[in-house]
């Protein structure tokens, strides 16, 4: 599995827009061979941002990379992270992914 996470540093006044902007987006992702689950992070307050995270988990990262070439990719991403002009982060996101080595799931015990 691959996992694709992007940090953002969000404004803190412009906290309400990017969320609404991923809460009513139109998501491709589940258009794509591979693609597992996806997840939008809130994470802690700084002096001058809110930290946001989203997290793709992907069957490989070829799947991973297959997504970042396609149409639904680009559909997905035609909304910049600004409100007009005006910013809504501290720069660009902040792309990290991951190579899962280890998994361990709760299991269940019947009596």
């Amino acid at each position: 599995m691959f996992i694709a996470m992007n940090r953002f540093k969000v404004l803190k006044d412009a906290t309400d827009e990017f969320e609404q902007r991923w809460l009513s987006r139109e998501s491709h992702l589940h258009e794509l061979d591979g693609f597992i689950e996806f997840h939008m992070l809130r994470g802690p307050e700084r002096e001058d941002h809110v930290l946001y995270s989203s997290h793709t988990l992907w069957a490989s990262k070829a799947h991973f990379e297959t997504w970042t070439r396609s149409e639904q990719f680009r559909a997905s991403h035609t909304r910049a992270s600004t409100n007009g002009n005006k910013p809504l982060t501290l720069g660009h996101p902040e792309f990290e992914g991951f190579e899962v080595i280890q998994t361990i799931g709760r299991t269940t015990k019947t009596a």
